[in-house]
């Protein structure tokens, strides 16, 4: 069985290595491998930095920690190496991007590599946003990113912001990416559970979003985001070859902008559900279930994005559609 991956990204000071300490040190009998690197705001052991470029410590609960100083493929790798002979053992790995990291290419490292591929398997991408500093963090168009790539987000230090700014702040989350869960972390301290076996990758017909208008109105920002949720959907059946082209051309001209995107389609002659889903200019696609007797066939296409052209697109989705 592949090894889950869970890739742990956040703001500067929301407290990825408070959440990595909890979750290396809770006796939560799991066998947890974590992949720290040296730019993190402070280590979780002083002992495993040094100036070896890879270092791997079993810890007293049989978790492991991973210390690298740069290339994460040869961690990985070494990992896996250890994991064979017998050395280590563990069935699940974190890996903690640096507070300025792009996640990006951490997950694309799990799509490019065959034998990483099959020995690993990228379950989700967990994102620490801090209640306190957001508004100025989310300046950044990276914190954005970071908020766009999550399938959960965690909010930290709620405790020092008013419930109001807490609203406005979760209201704000999911404007950026409404596909992703929003749960509270206590001084590094979450139920597990809300972390790990997320399935944000497989593909399957969940597509993670409340797809339902909301309520009430919702305040934008002064300045809008640059990051933001974009949802096509049509009740018309979808020629494949022409769906086919119409996201071959949306990669092409588009695809550095597309940090996740998922879809779940109705083509016509077809009695399964195609699925499909990515990161930037890399997607899988497979056939699903078949659509039950009475379900609505609507197509769905979920785009988290850097400033697309929406209207352009929408314009191009509609007349693929009217085929």
């Amino acid at each position: 069985m592949p090894i889950p991956v869970t890739v742990l990204t956040g703001f500067l000071g929301a407290g990825k290595t408070t959440l990595l300490k909890y979750m290396l040190k809770a006796e939560h009998g799991l066998k947890l491998a974590v992949i720290e690197n040296e730019f993190s705001e402070a280590g979780i052991d002083s002992q495993l930095l040094g100036e070896q470029p890879v270092q791997v410590m079993t810890l007293a609960n049989g978790c492991v920690c991973c210390s690298i100083h740069g290339d994460l493929t040869r961690a990985l790798y070494l990992l896996l190496e250890r994991l064979d002979a017998g050395e280590i053992a563990f069935d699940r790995l974190v890996i903690e991007c640096t507070g300025l990291a792009d996640p990006a290419p951490v997950a694309q490292t799990f799509f490019i590599d065959e034998e990483l591929r099959e020995r690993y398997i990228l379950d989700g991408i967990i994102t620490l946003v801090d209640a306190a500093h957001a508004e100025l963090h989310l300046t950044q168009t990276i914190a954005q990113a970071q908020v766009g790539f999550a399938d959960r987000l965690l909010l930290s230090k709620t405790d020092l912001v008013e419930p109001a700014a807490v609203e406005a702040l979760r209201e704000r989350l999911a404007r950026i990416n409404s596909r992703a869960a929003i749960r509270v972390v206590e001084h590094g301290c979450i139920d597990l559970a809300e972390l790990l076996d997320v399935r944000g990758f497989n593909l399957n017909p969940d597509l993670g979003v409340n797809l339902k208008p909301m309520l009430r109105p919702v305040l934008k920002p002064a300045t809008p985001d640059r990051i933001s949720t974009m949802v096509l959907r049509t009740e018309a059946p979808l020629d494949i070859d022409r769906l086919s082209s119409f996201m071959n051309e949306l990669l092409e001209t588009h695809g550095k902008q597309l940090l996740r995107y998922k879809g779940v389609l109705n083509i016509a002659g077809e009695e399964r559900k195609l699925v499909f889903q990515g990161v930037l200019k890399l997607y899988g696609f497979d056939w699903d279930a078949e659509w039950a007797a009475g379900e609505a066939r609507e197509s769905v296409m979920v785009f988290i994005a850097d400033e697309l052209p929406e209207a352009t697109i929408r314009a191009g989705f509609e007349a693929m559609a009217a085929g």
